[in-house]
């Protein structure tokens, strides 16, 4: 996302092989340049009013209008970028990153310093837009628990529901979630940084995803589920899992990968058709405890144009609009959250072909190998 502010890089390089010398396109050559041609003009026309007899008086005046002139040149070429750096630079003072400065292909130090100044407007800039994403991914990661939790304690204040052990641990299972939720989307600003820790652990596929399911399909049986990206009421919808073998075990952070399972499945729900079903399949991977996971819904499915792009934050593209009452669009973070926890795993997600509807892929890496010593 964000390139480093010290990573001046390749143009640095350049610019420094003659940074302490003498550049032949440098401010110091053209100022050099200019007092040698005023003393060429001087002295020529000294020599010409010696060979002519013209007074002296003729010739000092046309000496002094002709260095004028070179040096309002030179001057300009000089001060006018610097106008422009003054510009840009209180542009970016008041929190607008969108200007550049011109002449940042220059061959001198103001050609240096332009592109050192558009270099950190573009760091500013993606800063700037890492920030209102961090915002817009921890208000999408948010609703969901705020709204089950929402959606029982209305329940019992209303008396549809009783305020019995069992719906009480409900309400404490999205509070719990929720200050989770907290902690972990509180990660993204270390993303860009530095490594965000994986408390990964060994656990078992099946009972882990059998509760996933359980939470999505208690929260939309409450009021409706309301998704990170919107309020939806798809409980038409039949969520299936298929684990093989059934005792299957994995090695991964389980919080980070209910954020992949629960962001795949609203994606996979709200594009279902009335009466669908949805479908996580999990395998055994190639390695150790890896895990090869899928998703796979009977919507429209994404076109293989856009397969490249589904996981980018805020896209959403030409997809198909998802089906059912009260579905949306959703802002296009949810598949951007469930690629960032895949990521920090060293994991894959992608697109697959899928005969029908949408199939997302997902491995995991499993437990890393450890070195044999020798």
């Amino acid at each position: 996302m964000t390139r480093p502010v010290s990573g001046s890089g390749s143009r640095n390089a350049s610019g420094n092989r003659n940074g302490n010398g003498l550049r032949p396109f440098s401010i110091k050559t053209k100022l050099g340049t200019l007092v040698v041609v005023s003393v060429f003009i001087t002295t020529g026309l000294i020599l010409v009013a010696l060979r002519t007899k013209t007074e002296l008086r003729f010739i000092t005046v046309f000496s002094v209008i002709a260095s004028m002139l070179i040096t309002q040149f030179v001057a300009h070429s000089l001060t006018s970028p610097l106008d422009e750096m003054t510009t840009v630079a209180k542009s970016i003072a008041h929190g607008d990153y969108t200007r550049r400065v011109r002449g940042a292909g220059r061959r001198d130090e103001l050609g240096d310093l332009a592109a050192t100044i558009n270099r950190m407007a573009d760091d500013l800039e993606a800063v700037d837009r890492h920030r209102k994403e961090l915002v817009a991914n921890v208000s999408h990661e948010l609703r969901t628990p705020i709204a089950g939790l929402r959606a029982v304690l209305e329940n019992v204040v209303d008396g549809v529901s009783a305020a019995d052990p069992e719906t009480m641990r409900t309400a404490l299972k999205q509070t719990e979630r929720l200050g989770r939720l907290v902690e972990t989307l509180l990660d993204l600003s270390r993303l860009d940084n530095g490594v965000v820790p994986l408390k990964a652990h060994r656990f078992e596929v099946w009972p882990y995803l059998s509760g996933v399911l359980k939470e999505v399909n208690v929260i939309a049986s409450q009021r409706g589920l309301a998704s990170g990206s919107g309020s939806h009421t798809r409980t038409d919808v039949h969520l299936h899992l298929d684990v093989s073998p059934p005792e299957l075990t994995a090695h991964a952070d389980v919080e980070r990968l209910h954020q992949v399972v629960a962001n795949l499945l609203d994606n996979a729900v709200k594009h279902s058709p009335p009466h669908g079903r949805v479908t996580v399949r999990a395998r055994r991977g190639p390695q150790p405890e890896s895990l090869d996971l899928e998703v796979l819904d009977e919507g429209p499915g994404i076109p293989e144009s856009e397969w490249h792009r589904v996981f980018e934050r805020f896209n959403r593209g030409s997809l198909p609009a998802p089906h059912g009452p009260g579905s949306d669009g959703g802002t296009g973070l949810g598949l951007a959250i469930a690629r960032w926890a895949v990521d920090l795993h060293g994991g894959r997600i992608g697109v697959a072909e899928s005969a029908r509807g949408c199939r997302i892929q997902v491995t995991l890496p499993g437990k890393p190998a450890t070195r044999q010593l020798t």
